[in-house]
């Protein structure tokens, strides 16, 4: 939510069989509009994080981080399945209007042979600050320059997150708030 009446979500996760088998996209859409007092959903068709078990929340993916800025995962990477998906996800959110700002996603991290689902899009504002979930990776203090410029008057705080990943979500998961 930006707070100025406009959501964003992944069709993925809100069309999955295990959800809302028995709405479509237009009730499902009308129905949360009417809940929240929407006037705009952004469904994102495209972008995934490898080893996230929620269908593709959002929280892995774009968040709002004001009303006119999106912050999203991207990958750098070209041989990464990442690559692909997200640079599509990339091409859907330019086309809403609203500013963006790149999260490259960290280094792939295993645990016990599998893929974690190490995303930088998966942070907490409290007050005046955003805690970011950061793994020990070149990208850390990018993102932190990053969204300090963004967000010239919240204190980034970057708190490693590896354990969180290995339960499947990151810093965000965890707390359930805006």
């Amino acid at each position: 939510f930006n707070g100025e009446g406009v959501m964003l979500t992944s069709s993925h996760c809100l069309l999955n069989e295990n959800r809302n088998s028995h709405l479509n996209k237009t009730q499902i859409d009308t129905k949360l509009k009417e809940i929240f007092g929407l006037k705009q959903i952004i469904w994102l068709e495209n972008g995934f994080i490898k080893g996230d078990d929620t269908d593709h929340h959002i929280d892995t993916l774009a968040r709002f981080i004001d009303k006119n800025t999106i912050a999203h995962c991207i990958c750098e990477d070209e041989e990464d399945e990442h690559y692909l998906p997200l640079q599509k996800m990339k091409e859907e959110l330019k086309k809403t209007g609203f500013d963006l700002i790149e999260l490259p996603i960290p280094k792939p991290l295993y645990y016990e042979g599998r893929r974690l689902g190490a995303t930088y899009a998966n942070f907490v504002f409290i007050n005046n600050a955003l805690i970011v979930p950061f793994y020990k990776d070149k990208n850390d203090e990018i993102i932190a320059k990053r969204l300090s410029k963004a967000l010239p008057n919240h204190k980034i705080i970057g708190v490693d997150a590896r354990v969180f990943l290995r339960q499947n979500g990151s810093l965000h998961c965890s707390c359930q708030n805006r």
